[in-house]
C-alpha cells in the first residue's frame, strides 16, 4: 500500500521513546493512522502538532500492518497555540475529528470544512470570526455520521451575534456527547467545555 496526499493532522500519541502514532484526515482516504519514526525529535516535533497541514506519504506491506508515515509540513498552526482561545478551538476540532470518524472512509466535505475552520481560527482577528464556523463544523459532523436531520431542533446553523452562536453551541452539547462520543473511553468533551468557558468570557 502506497498513499501520498495532503492531510490535516488531528491526533498524535507517543510510541516508544522517540516515535509517534499520528492520525490524519485526508480528502480521498478519510482518517488514516501511521507510525512516524522520530516524531518526538527536534526536527519533527513542530510538524506533529494537531491542526497542522502536511503532505503525507504512507506505506505498508499489508492492510493489517500499521503503516509507516512520512510528513512534510505545509501550513502550521503552531504560532497560535500560545493563545488560549485559539489553542482550545484547534485542540477541540482536532480531537473531535480523531475520536469520531471511522478509519479509511472518505469524508471530503468534512476535510474541506475542517481545513476552512482551522484557517479561520488562525486568520480571524477575534473568535467572532470563527465561532459560527466551529458550530457549523460540529453540525456537519453530526449529519455525516447519520444524526441531525432537518427535524433536529439544533440542526440550524446560527447567524448573527456571538450570543446566538453560544446558544447553538450549548444546544449541541448533548447530541455530541450522547451520539458521537458516548462510546469513547476518554473525556473528549472536556476540551469543548474549556473552549465554551473561554468563549463565554468574551460575551461577559
Amino acid at each position: 500500500m502506497q498513499i501520498r496526499a495532503p492531510a490535516i493532522l488531528v491526533a498524535a500519541r507517543q510510541h516508544g521513546e522517540t516515535a509517534v502514532v499520528a492520525r490524519l484526515l485526508t480528502a480521498e482516504h478519510g482518517l488514516v493512522a501511521g507510525y512516524v519514526a522520530g516524531g518526538r525529535g527536534r526536527h519533527l516535533r513542530p510538524v506533529v502538532i494537531p491542526g497542522n497541514r502536511v503532505e503525507m506519504q504512507l506505506s505498508a506491506r499489508s492492510e493489517t500492518q500499521l503503516p509507516f508515515m512520512k510528513l512534510e509540513l505545509t501550513a502550521s498552526c503552531g504560532p497560535w497555540l500560545g493563545e488560549p482561545l485559539q489553542a482550545a478551538a484547534i485542540g477541540w476540532a482536532s480531537a473531535l475529528t480523531a475520536s469520531v470518524l471511522p478509519e479509511r472512509q472518505p469524508y471530503p466535505h468534512l476535510y474541506e470544512a475542517l481545513g476552512g475552520l482551522l484557517e479561520a481560527i488562525c486568520a480571524a482577528p477575534s473568535a467572532r470570526g470563527w465561532a459560527g464556523a466551529l458550530v457549523g463544523y460540529e453540525m456537519l459532523l453530526l449529519r455525516e455520521m447519520g444524526y441531525g436531520g432537518e427535524g433536529a431542533g439544533w440542526a440550524v446553523r446560527p447567524t448573527g451575534e456571538l450570543v446566538q452562536v453560544l446558544a447553538a453551541m450549548d444546544a449541541l452539547a448533548d447530541p455530541l456527547d450522547n451520539y458521537l462520543l458516548a462510546e469513547r473511553r476518554t473525556d473528549v468533551m472536556a476540551a469543548r467545555h474549556r473552549l465554551r468557558q473561554l468563549l463565554g468570557r468574551i460575551e461577559t
